[in-house]
């Protein structure tokens, strides 16, 4: 009884907690920027640690602001940033900055650091959405063989996995032996589209004595998997985390400007090396572990992920063997 209770008190307390705090965060911001002069985003660009801490502070002050002005710049910046080129990006910043210190009266001559670091965050924040772009346009990108560039990108993945080892026909059984299901691995990619054969790409050229060491583990006559499907996997998985917005700690920790692809794929390279080891570890029975290992791997990942300071540096994997 008691605990059915306490549960019933800290659910009513998660629900009416995030209702208090808008109640009384104007306030907040009232008392704080009367006794220190800076308004919000003064205090976290000032404050937070550089990386996700403040670049986080600095997206949720941004998106709970009444300013219409600023609403207005968050609207058209969301607007412009899926067809925007480089050159219109990179003004992003610039009009950002004009914008926030003009509504917040924040003036050049006494805050001259304030620019560059909101500018900063606004790089980031807006880089992050770029890259949820770029990605989902691999991903919806279908595999086709009659496509040149694809094909020839499957063969260098086998290539670059089997060196010693020529393929015989374009299908074969002999895909089977780096991971793919059947003789023909297009329709393995049909989830994760092109984003799942770039992943694995990458993954093999960039960190080629890892990726080798991974798929050795894969042909383990006890713990064996399905190298190139569990590949796949982590792409999901990587996707999942960037597109619901767990991944923005990893990329605003790396990146001291806009993220893009390529970070995408080094994200990518340590989860499936750090599966790897994990799933070595658990000693599973039989490929029937693979969603409760999988499943208890993300959750570690996401745990990870919730605290600011967290990094997941790719160079163990250079450095492997």
């Amino acid at each position: 009884m008691f605990r059915e209770t306490f549960c019933l008190v800290m659910f009513l307390f998660k629900k009416i907690l995030p209702v208090l705090h808008l109640l009384i965060r104007p306030f907040i911001k009232w008392f704080l920027h009367t006794f220190t002069r800076l308004c919000e985003l003064q205090r976290i660009c000032y404050g937070a640690k550089a990386g996700a801490n403040r670049t986080k502070q600095v997206e949720r002050s941004l998106t709970m602001s009444h300013n219409r002005r600023i609403q207005e710049l968050i609207k058209d910046l969301n607007q412009h940033v899926e067809h925007c080129d480089d050159n219109e990006f990179i003004g992003f910043s610039g009009r950002a900055v004009g914008i926030v210190m003009r509504e917040k009266c924040i003036k050049p001559h006494c805050h001259p650091d304030f620019p560059a670091l909101f500018g900063q965050c606004v790089t980031q924040i807006w880089g992050y959405k770029r890259l949820m772009i770029a990605v989902e346009k691999l991903r919806s990108e279908p595999y086709d063989a009659a496509n040149i560039v694809h094909e020839r990108k499957l063969l260098e993945l086998w290539n670059e996995l089997m060196p010693d080892t020529p393929l015989e026909t374009r299908i074969t059984k002999q895909w089977q032996e780096i991971g793919f299901q059947g003789d023909d691995p297009k329709t393995d990619f049909r989830g994760m589209g092109m984003l799942g054969l770039e992943n694995l790409l990458y993954f093999v050229k960039e960190y080629r004595d890892a990726a080798r060491h991974v798929l050795s583990h894969s042909m383990h006559p006890r713990f064996g998997y399905t190298f190139a499907i569990v590949g796949i996997n982590i792409t999901s998985m990587a996707f999942r985390m960037v597109k619901e917005g767990s991944a923005k700690t990893q990329f605003f920790n790396i990146c001291k400007t806009a993220p893009n692809v390529d970070h995408f794929h080094m994200f990518y390279s340590f989860l499936f090396y750090q599966f790897d080891s994990f799933w070595m570890e658990s000693e599973p029975r039989n490929i029937m572990d693979f969603s409760t290992i999988y499943k208890n791997f993300e959750e570690w990942v996401l745990h990870a992920l919730k605290n600011d300071d967290t990094v997941f540096n790719s160079n163990p994997l250079i450095e492997i063997i």
